[in-house]
């Protein structure tokens, strides 16, 4: 297997790590081998990123025969667009080497975690099309061909998680044209990828109400989603494991663990079309 560790510049002179783990191939199997690349974005408020919700999450879809990806990107004080862009160049590299690292470009996810999963969305739907252009990236070209989601900050309206938009927007934070243009559910068209998302009714740190703005948009927007709502549980919870849960107890139920191959059945579908 291959695996590498580097860094993407941002925008403010910040560096994001990019982690890589990419299968061989073997002559005896199939030597020209390309398979599904799955980029993992952890979550944190977008104060930090956690390794709970990296190198786990990248090994489990590794296992069901991806190349996996992990970039833990830049945080407060950084602000708006630094991430998204980080996001942007990472996928880029994904293309560039395809070749070398066996990637079909056409079978691209991003999955993201809590403010991860804002920032996947923020990367995967139109919200940042504009910003990528200005920067050189050509977002049609780099969209990613699913977009995973778990227990995702969506909405920076009554249900926000407050936190993460402070931290991503800094002083611009509560200006109303940027509070929309960060805002996913105001950004759901025909460009986003079909969505597959998770969330845990009871979560008291990022509302229920976020994937559920974002179910609705959907439909709104006639983008295939599938959504899993479970009963019981908390925040952060990772693989719903007690290796990888926050605390390593916040609200683990039973059958919450169940996502990963949920998300499986429905990615190898997505991919197959």
């Amino acid at each position: 297997m291959q695996y590498f560790e580097t860094t993407i510049a941002g925008i403010d002179g910040t560096d994001a790590r990019f982690a890589g783990y990419i299968p061989d191939n073997y002559p005896d199997i199939d030597p020209d081998r390309r398979r599904p690349a799955v980029l993992v974005l952890p979550g944190g408020g977008y104060e930090m990123t956690t390794g709970r919700e990296g190198e786990p999450i990248a090994f489990r879809f590794l296992a069901h025969g991806c190349d996996a990806f992990v970039l833990h990107y830049s945080c407060k004080p950084s602000v708006y667009p630094t991430a998204v862009l980080e996001v942007a160049e990472a996928v880029r590299l994904m293309h560039k080497h395809a070749d070398e690292w066996h990637v079909d470009t056409s079978r691209i996810a991003v999955i993201g975690f809590s403010a991860g999963g804002h920032l996947a969305a923020d990367f995967a739907t139109s919200a940042s099309d504009d910003v990528m252009r200005a920067h050189g990236y050509d977002p049609d070209m780099l969209r990613p061909a699913a977009l995973m989601l778990s227990y995702p900050v969506i909405s920076a309206g009554g249900h926000r998680h407050d936190g993460s938009f402070r931290a991503l927007l800094g002083e611009r934070y509560a200006d109303p044209d940027m509070m929309r243009e960060v805002s996913i559910e105001e950004h759901i068209d025909a460009k986003t990828p079909p969505v597959f998302v998770w969330h845990t009714v009871p979560d008291d740190c990022v509302p229920v109400e976020n994937t559920l703005l974002l179910i609705a948009a959907c439909k709104a927007a006639d983008v295939p989603i599938e959504a899993h709502l479970f009963p019981t549980g908390g925040h952060g919870l990772s693989l719903a494991t007690a290796e990888t849960a926050w605390g390593g107890t916040d609200g683990i139920e039973p059958g919450v663990d169940v996502w990963p191959s949920l998300a499986f059945r429905w990615l190898d579908r997505v991919f197959a079309r």
